[in-house]
């Protein structure tokens, strides 16, 4: 599970980055915040995974306080950023086990390696390929797969499917559907309206740092969640929210 409760944050310089976020993400769930940049989509996947602290609140995640036992409660996540960090002079089988590695899952055997990253849909050519080759999206993919290789319970994606193809970003989404029915706590940022419609089982709009709406799955189909986030975008943000929902349209 992951948990906010009144999580607050404030920078030195008087920002107000986060605005006493409630949040609860529970197993076999995909939450995405959606929301423009700086709305706090970032700041609060960050203080979830404690590389910044609450000015207020708390963070949870599998009911370990982030902030007052980091190290506990990173055993309980796995995270992939809008820009995975990975070894380009290493393979993906490399860059998989060194990863076990560091996060105490051990040394990846050959066929435990090849099975993961099929499920996220990596071809078997790329396997012994060096990474500094791969496209955006098999960076993607080996992202998720080392995420993934601690068997954590949640999940923490930040912007995952920027820059990505259609068809890589539908593998995607697919892989995602799979952890949930794995029963994993997903919580993901993202601009992408539409792709949170699909996959979401719920939304989160971010408004300067404040989430202004939740709606389930079950409200959206009854609701124009493009409509709705426009609305909640008037003001200084408007044309920004709607330059991006016209880039994100199907043509």
């Amino acid at each position: 599970m992951i948990e906010a409760i009144d999580l607050t944050k404030r920078y030195e310089d008087g920002v107000l980055a986060l605005d006493r976020l409630q949040l609860t993400v529970t197993e076999g769930e995909i939450y995405c915040l959606l929301g423009a940049n700086g709305a706090g989509k970032t700041t609060a996947i960050d203080l979830f995974l404690g590389f910044i602290e609450p000015s207020a609140g708390q963070a949870l995640i599998n009911g370990v306080d982030v902030h007052s036992d980091p190290l506990n409660a990173k055993r309980y996540v796995g995270y992939l950023s809008e820009n995975v960090k990975l070894y380009g002079n290493l393979t993906a089988r490399q860059n998989l086990d060194f990863f076990a590695r560091v996060s105490q899952h051990g040394p990846v055997g050959q066929q435990e390696c090849a099975q993961l990253l099929r499920q996220v849909g990596l071809p078997q050519r790329a396997f012994k390929q060096q990474v500094k080759k791969f496209s955006k999206g098999m960076r993607q993919k080996l992202g998720i797969a080392i995420a993934m290789i601690k068997d954590a319970p949640s999940l923490l994606l930040d912007e995952p499917m920027s820059g990505l193809d259609p068809k890589a970003a539908a593998d995607f989404v697919a892989t995602l559907k799979d952890l949930r029915r794995q029963g994993k706590a997903i919580l993901m940022s993202t601009h992408d309206i539409f792709r949170a419609k699909e996959l979401a089982d719920r939304v989160g709009i971010m408004k300067e740092g404040r989430k202004v709406v939740e709606k389930s799955r079950t409200e959206l189909k009854r609701e124009d969640l493009e409509r709705l986030y426009l609305e909640y975008m008037k003001g200084d943000e408007e044309q920004e929210a709607a330059n991006t929902v016209h880039k994100l349209r199907p043509a």
